[in-house]
């Protein structure tokens, strides 16, 4: 797994994938802190994790698009399904390269609480549960994007399919309004990543929240071993 992980991690850094991917964070990350907090003199830094929350589920396509895809295309795939390493190790190499790399990005928001304790004191326990909520919603979206790409050999229909579980992620709230009163609707406020991920901008770390996101994590990097499995026997 750790030769994976070297590898997949080298590669982001080899092109210029995993450049754009902290550049973008950091430019939006910089802009909401200036708007919310330096320009209008706040020291609460929960509008900056809820309006990164968004920006967050656009560009992670961008992020695990190539994950499984590219190796589908090139045929490397190949040398690994038949190395002596379970395709499990391959997903979790695969998956833990891209959460350092979405590490590297929302690390800057830790960068925001101590600029803002020079003026004040930030209330470290918001920081500390955006920066969780941001860290777990962060791994269910690779996951999810990470067994996407394991779907297909193309990358812009990996990163286009992607991007459209993103939009409905940010939608779901709003469609929930037409399901008022029924299962559905249950199931689908269950489901809503602005739901769970609005507590810890609140300072609620919330085990529950935590679980939520963690078990999607789980769930779906079995589904994209289980596809790495099938393709190796085909």
């Amino acid at each position: 797994m750790l030769a994976i992980l070297k590898r997949e991690l080298s590669a982001y850094f080899n092109s210029i994938i995993g450049y754009i991917f902290i550049a973008v964070i950091y430019l939006f990350g910089g802009l909401f802190f200036w708007v919310t907090s330096i320009y209008s003199g706040n020291a609460d830094l929960g509008g900056v994790f809820a309006n990164i929350m968004m920006i967050v589920e656009l560009i992670i396509p961008i992020l695990t698009m190539r994950m499984i895809s590219e190796d589908f295309k090139l045929k490397t795939d190949q040398a690994l399904l038949t190395a002596p390493i379970r395709p499990i190790s391959i997903a979790l190499g695969k998956y833990f390269s891209a959460v350092i790399v979405y590490l590297m990005g929302i690390s800057v928001t830790l960068a925001y609480a101590v600029v803002v304790s020079f003026f004040t004191t930030p209330d470290w326990i918001t920081v500390l549960g955006s920066y969780i909520g941001i860290l777990t919603m962060g791994m269910a979206l690779i996951s999810i994007g990470m067994f996407i790409s394991s779907l297909t050999e193309s990358q812009i229909v990996a990163a286009a399919v992607t991007y459209a579980v993103s939009i409905f992620i940010i939608l779901m709230d709003g469609i929930l309004g037409f399901f008022k009163k029924s299962f559905l609707y249950n199931f689908l406020s269950y489901l809503s990543f602005s739901k769970h991920y609005k507590n810890f901008t609140l300072g609620i770390v919330n085990m529950e929240n935590i679980v939520f996101f963690l078990t999607i994590c789980v769930f779906f990097i079995f589904l994209t071993s289980y596809m790495l499995e099938k393709r190796k026997w085909n």
